[in-house]
């Protein structure tokens, strides 16, 4: 019997490609088999109560209960105590993220609306904030249903900018959240780390690093839940970004080559082409609805000064530097990462290094030392509060339990492929 996970797609609509958000609602009675979600959506529970596994992490289902499934996370009910009712509420996650950080933050705040909704995946409603929800998604299903209306994008980017609003405010209450967080990296967080990454050099190898297993065992569990190849995963979920990319923003081929991995504008056109039956212009021509509500001037600097950071990062790069390297002031700088990977300099600095670092110690017998000065720190003691950090152990542990997954078969170096 077949393991592969179905894979939902990542249009709102299956008439409309070019819509922001579609709407639904389901009952179920039994509980549900794995499903892989291209796109994000929002589910709100009306009635009954059950258990929903995000991610490998179980959350108690009960009405007023919202949950935030981000694209590529893997989804399952896997109890149904009563019959579930829910709204479903599928949007184009990159593009409200945009319009929410830069033309609705007037104030210019750090905004993190995907770490929020990472980290508190499904938060409880009170009364009053569970009738404000249901009726902002009532308002989406009317506007979804009731077809070309003047200025529609922009009253449904107000909605969805409303229910972001509400769901990371009622994550932030004390005792709204609820389910046991994730203690340590899981197979399931490989798709979500593929499709927040892919503007880098993604390899089996790198991969191998970051999630203790051979480069076999991470082929094999993607081809168990996908049915595609490790290169095909990537191709399906460049294409689905190119999608959003091309729909509501003006930026050109050469650049979304760059922000997405592809080699340059002639790649993404091939690539594109074979996976949707026409040409990337002649896709825009036709599904680009949005126009100019959607089109955010800074989207070029934000990416090129993420992509300088990850190039130079073993550099010996200060805040000041760098803004000057690129013409702007450091409030500016900063203000840009905190728009592009909600981390300021230093914090997108240092994660940098630690990631690298990581792949160091897992992949070389180089020393701690050796390795903190080859990702660019001037002191252990710098590097070690750093790796804490962001890795929650130390250097030398996380060394310890790389060196134990070899040594329990899950991390080998796969000589049959040399």
């Amino acid at each position: 019997m077949s393991r592969t996970v179905q894979m939902q797609p990542g249009f709102c609509s299956r008439l409309d490609q070019g819509t922001l958000c579609g709407f639904d609602r389901e009952v179920i009675e039994a509980p549900t088999a794995p499903l892989l979600h291209q796109g994000a959506r929002f589910l709100f529970i009306n009635q009954g109560e059950g258990i929903l596994r995000l991610q490998n992490a179980d959350y108690s289902l009960r009405p007023g209960a919202l949950v935030a499934i981000l694209p590529w996370q893997l989804s399952q009910v896997m109890q149904v105590d009563s019959p579930l009712g829910y709204f479903i509420l599928r949007y184009q996650l990159d593009t409200i993220n945009e319009v929410v950080k830069s033309i609705c933050n007037v104030r210019g705040e750090a905004v993190k609306l995907l770490e929020e909704m990472e980290n508190s995946p499904v938060v409880y409603c009170g009364e009053q904030d569970a009738a404000r929800v249901r009726q902002l998604l009532l308002t989406l299903q009317q506007e979804t249903e009731e077809g070309e209306q003047p200025l529609r994008e922009i009253y449904e980017v107000s909605l969805l900018t409303q229910l972001m609003v509400l769901f990371c405010r009622a994550g932030q209450q004390e005792n709204r959240n609820f389910g046991r967080p994730r203690q340590q990296v899981d197979k399931s967080e490989i798709f979500r780390y593929l499709y927040t990454h892919l503007n880098e050099k993604i390899t089996l190898q790198s991969l191998s690093g970051i999630f203790y297993l051979s480069q076999s065992a991470i082929r094999l569990y993607i081809r168990e839940m996908t049915g595609l190849s490790f290169f095909d995963l990537l191709g399906e979920m460049r294409v689905a970004r190119t999608i959003n990319f091309l729909l509501y923003t003006d930026l050109t081929l050469e650049e979304l080559a760059q922000i997405l991995g592809y080699v340059d504008a002639s790649h993404i056109s091939k690539v594109f082409s074979a996976r949707m039956g026409m040409r990337a212009g002649e896709y825009r021509r036709t599904y680009q609805k949005v126009g100019e509500i959607c089109k955010i001037r800074e989207s070029r600097l934000g990416y090129e000064v993420v992509a300088w950071i990850y190039r130079n990062h073993t550099e010996a790069l200060t805040v000041h530097t760098v803004a000057k390297h690129f013409g702007i002031t450091t409030e500016e700088l900063h203000r840009l990462l905190l728009y592009q990977v909600e981390k300021n300099f230093e914090s997108f600095l240092n994660y940098v290094r630690v990631l690298h670092a990581s792949q160091l110690l897992a992949e070389t017998d180089a020393t701690i030392t050796a390795i903190a000065m080859e990702v660019g720190y001037n002191t252990v003691k710098s590097f070690t509060r750093n790796f804490l950090r962001f890795q929650v152990m130390t250097p030398s542990r996380y060394r310890e339990q790389a060196l134990q997954a070899r040594r329990d078969g899950k991390f080998k170096k796969k000589e049959k492929d040399i």
